[in-house]
């Protein structure tokens, strides 16, 4: 079995929407093969198959469509006691590729293309305009996935971080700042503050200015369970 190819056997769990369970086939979402005609229809068929090819043994998460290779293994059922189990450790999670590979490949099939269109046009050669759009419509595709590859991996990283976040807000009493979230996760200041405030809705997380200016970040959800603790009553 070909490692990130096959579904793996045994539940996982997928490290973006945290869904347990088995992956399903590629090409079983629905803006895959919405993806597929697409590409089929601007290349003859040819990009059509090329993707179908390089695409028919993956397996995908099914509630939001990440590559079942980045699944870690499931989490343990809950103790005897009902205690939840413990987190899986982001060792257990790898990124998702950035798909440069992806991104370089399709610019070059387009700049390709615009040289064959461009010489068409000049020379007048309908067949180095139909084979120019194929590359075209091909290396638009590539491109495209590529950059779909780029935007997950972005959302794995912040994911990633709020979930380290969330665990250092439980072991201080559910009160952070930008300075400690940065020197524990070994952030910059902006980085830090930019992953707060975005996780700053209100509700779960809010962000308020103390009277000496000192700028907090409140989890209610993890002072109201602290002050439910045996003793703190």
């Amino acid at each position: 079995m070909t490692p990130g190819i096959t579904a793996a056997v045994g539940p996982q769990r997928c490290p973006r929407c945290g869904y347990q369970g088995q992956g399903v086939p590629y090409f079983s979402r629905t803006g895959h093969v919405g993806l597929l005609i697409g590409v089929s229809l601007f290349t003859y068929g040819l990009g059509g198959l090329a993707y179908w090819l390089a695409r028919r043994r993956h397996y995908i998460c099914p509630n939001c469509g990440l590559g079942w290779e980045h699944a870690a293994r499931a989490l343990p059922a809950a103790g005897p006691d009902g205690s939840p189990p413990a987190l899986a450790s982001d060792s257990s999670m790898p990124l998702p590729s950035g798909g440069l590979k992806r991104r370089f490949v399709g610019a070059a099939m387009i700049l390709f293309a615009s040289f064959l269109i461009m010489m068409g046009i000049i020379e007048v050669e309908a067949a180095a305009i139909a084979v120019g759009s194929v590359f075209g419509a091909g290396g638009s595709g590539m491109f495209f996935w590529g950059w779909k590859a780029l935007q997950e991996r972005r959302q794995a990283l912040t994911t990633g971080l709020q979930r380290k976040i969330l665990r250092l807000a439980t072991q201080k009493g559910g009160t952070l700042t930008v300075t400690e979230v940065a020197a524990d996760l070994n952030l910059s200041l902006p980085a830090a503050e930019k992953v707060l405030t975005q996780m700053d809705d209100g509700f779960r997380v809010r962000s308020d200015i103390t009277q000496d200016g000192i700028l907090l970040f409140e989890f209610p959800e993890v002072q109201h369970r602290n002050r439910l603790e045996p003793g703190n009553a």
